[in-house]
């Protein structure tokens, strides 16, 4: 049976962070535990079955008091889902496996959300458009399209897409090389410097300002250099 033994140590990496990517079922037992012998091959039969869609992660509380403490677990066996770190369902002492498969089968994506990540996963100009036929405000699908359409320059529309939904770190990127047009070679120093006489009252000059600043992003050791410099001119 395929299932990975979380400590308090792996918890974050394990089960936060994996349940990002697929729903993680945490199984809270301890050897001394009578109802957890019972429940656990219940839970690993029916998770194996999934074929992966689901996770188990399998917490010997004995030894990671820590995880118990994070649940507020007041009995074991404890069984939590979680989905984008987050609990989404949990239960009790020990259940038969009918019951089992269906708060398993509750964590299974759809057969309309099984369409739209392989949409998603092709990549395509194509893939994507069907991706929002089936959900408009997908950002997966209009991150990825706009990406093809600033690459052969169609600007404006990438754009429009990404006015679509909310700001995000993902489309704020996008975007700022949909607006920004300079020279590959260009180290942006004499456009940043030149902007800085217009920023305060200009309104595009300052989007064009931060729209550079994005795109050198955080690693660039002048970044937080010119953001102070921005904030001087504003304030």
């Amino acid at each position: 049976m395929a299932y990975v033994d979380v400590t308090d140590s792996t918890f974050q990496n394990d089960v936060i962070e994996r349940s990002y990517m697929t729903p993680v079922v945490v199984d809270l037992w301890a050897p001394w535990c009578g109802p957890c012998q019972t429940l656990g091959p219940i839970i690993e039969k029916v998770i194996d079955a999934t074929g992966g869609q689901v996770v188990l992660a399998k917490v010997n509380t004995d030894e990671n008091p820590g995880i118990s403490q994070a649940f507020q677990v007041q009995s074991i066996p404890a069984v939590y889902a979680l989905k984008d770190g987050q609990v989404v369902d949990g239960f009790m002492g020990a259940y038969p496996e009918h019951v089992v498969q269906q708060f398993v089968d509750a964590l299974l994506p759809t057969e309309g959300e099984v369409t739209l990540a392989s949409l998603i996963a092709e990549g395509t100009e194509g893939s994507f458009r069907a991706a929002l036929e089936l959900d408009p405000g997908n950002e997966d699908a209009i991150v990825g399209l706009a990406e093809l359409l600033v690459a052969r320059g169609e600007n404006d529309q990438a754009l429009q897409y990404l006015a679509r939904i909310p700001e995000t770190d993902r489309t704020r990127h996008v975007a700022a090389k949909a607006r920004v047009h300079l020279a590959p070679d260009d180290d942006h120093d004499a456009t940043l410097t030149a902007l800085l006489d217009t920023v305060k009252a200009d309104e595009a000059a300052r989007q064009q300002f931060l729209d550079i600043l994005e795109l050198m992003g955080p690693d660039d050791p002048r970044t937080p250099a010119y953001r102070k410099k921005l904030t001087a001119r504003l304030f």
